[in-house]
């Protein structure tokens, strides 16, 4: 497992560097400068080179980079990979100290998409995401992170109450707001986070989890870090993008912000981000409407988000047949009402990478008695209609403080993604090609 363990170490310093969305991208934007990677903004009036290598940002949470052909001619495919770069958390308010009866400060809280309350509790927390200064005529923002245990929250002891272990509902204007010091500590956060306190007109700021990505089990066949779902995607998949060989078409990364609040935001995959990309690379590569509408009818795009591992506990709460496992590779993801864009073309070429690539594959199907969960590939879907499946890899405790995959996977989505990024496809009505 020595080479898979130096993708889990490297996996395990991408989640290290990026605690929020923001740092997420930065991370990715980080990679693609020591690639040789030219970031660009939809601002400018831009030109590209056959053979060039490109990024943009977007609310610098979200990111699309993009490697054109060598052939100086319009797009005739896109390969697309998307993922997203949030996870469940706590955001602070925009006035965020609170006074505990003269005696503690604690932070003003709310939830960020849907975390498991509990296991946010007794961890060592901080605080990072990005601060917006007060410069004269203009205003810019920083990222910024603490990188020291500043936070806890502490749990109620079990003789004040007793009925925890039965179930609890917790109240997030009460149980869920961190200790942050004792006594009077106003304007001390800011402080730690900057030097500029004193200039910070508003900020969007989210606590994040401190404990560090460790390999572990029998065989250390399992990681365990935060922010699995979805860095763990969005990493591996960047991996292949990089390494991957020249095709005929246009390669395209896509990482989104705010899939676990339902993507409607100006960076989030219901947005015009990806398809604004794609026209302007067709556009500026001498295409025209007919070109780009020819072109994404021969393009494929990956929706990439983790999957439910079968628990090993609760074995009931999945599909008798449908249940895939850690370390067994690509989870291909399936749902009737398209809450899962995968169908059987789709589904059928991803199996057809996988081969190419030498990585198994499994599927993944809710019970038909419990709803499942949504992801991005049909969202995006609905801007830049292009043949889709949705896949991931299998985990437990999805939307943990502290969730737990498989080690080996972290490789098969790096091959995989090589792979899919790699192949040259074509289309007709009933088939699906690959070079």
């Amino acid at each position: 497992m020595a080479n898979t363990d130096q993708n889990v170490l490297d996996f395990f310093e991408f989640i290290k560097s990026s605690p929020t969305a923001f740092h997420a991208s930065e991370s990715v934007a980080r990679k693609l400068d020591s690639e040789g990677f030219t970031r660009l903004s939809l601002c400018d009036s831009l030109s590209l080179t056959a053979g060039g290598k490109y990024y943009i940002l977007k609310n610098s949470s979200s990111i699309i980079a993009f490697i054109l052909p060598s052939a100086a001619t319009p797009p005739v495919s896109y390969s697309i990979c998307a993922s997203h770069s949030d996870s469940p958390t706590f955001k602070l308010k925009d006035n965020f100290e609170l006074d505990a009866f003269g005696k503690y400060t604690k932070l003003d809280t709310e939830r960020y998409g849907g975390p498991i309350f509990s296991s946010w509790f007794d961890r060592p927390l901080s605080v990072a995401g990005r601060v917006v200064y007060d410069c004269g005529n203009s205003c810019e923002s920083a990222l910024v992170m603490s990188d020291d245990d500043l936070l806890l929250i502490p749990n109620l002891a079990i003789h004040m109450n007793r009925s925890i272990n039965d179930g609890y509902a917790y109240n997030l204007q009460v149980d869920t707001l961190p200790l942050y010091g004792s006594g009077d500590c106003k304007g001390s956060l800011l402080k730690a986070l900057t030097e500029k306190s004193e200039c910070v007109l508003s900020h969007d700021l989210y606590l994040y989890c401190r404990e560090k990505g460790i390999l572990w089990g029998a065989n250390r066949e399992f990681i365990s870090a935060p922010r699995i779902d979805n860095l763990e995607c969005a990493y591996t998949t960047l991996c292949g993008f990089i390494a991957s060989e020249e095709n005929k078409g246009v390669k395209i990364y896509a990482m989104f912000d705010n899939e676990e609040t339902g993507s409607l935001t100006k960076q989030g995959a219901d947005s015009s981000f990806l398809s604004d990309v794609i026209s302007l690379i067709n556009y500026s590569m001498g295409g025209d409407e007919a070109s780009l509408r020819r072109a994404l009818a021969n393009s494929f795009m990956v929706s990439a988000d983790n999957a439910h591992a079968k628990h090993p506990n609760h074995p009931e709460y999945a599909d008798p047949v449908n249940a895939p496992n850690m370390n067994e590779g690509i989870v291909i993801k399936f749902n009737a009402s398209q809450r899962y864009t995968s169908d059987a073309m789709s589904a059928s070429f991803i199996k057809l990478i996988c081969k190419r690539a030498n990585v198994p594959y499994q599927t993944y199907a809710n019970r038909s008695d419990i709803p499942g969960g949504s992801t991005l590939g049909a969202i995006a879907d609905s801007h830049v209609s292009v043949a889709t499946a949705d896949i991931g890899l299998a985990q437990l405790a999805m939307h943990s403080a502290y969730e737990t995959a498989g080690a080996l996977d972290v490789n098969y989505m790096i091959k995989f993604a090589k792979e899919f990024f790699s192949a040259s496809i074509s289309f007709t009505d009933t088939t699906i090609t690959v070079e």
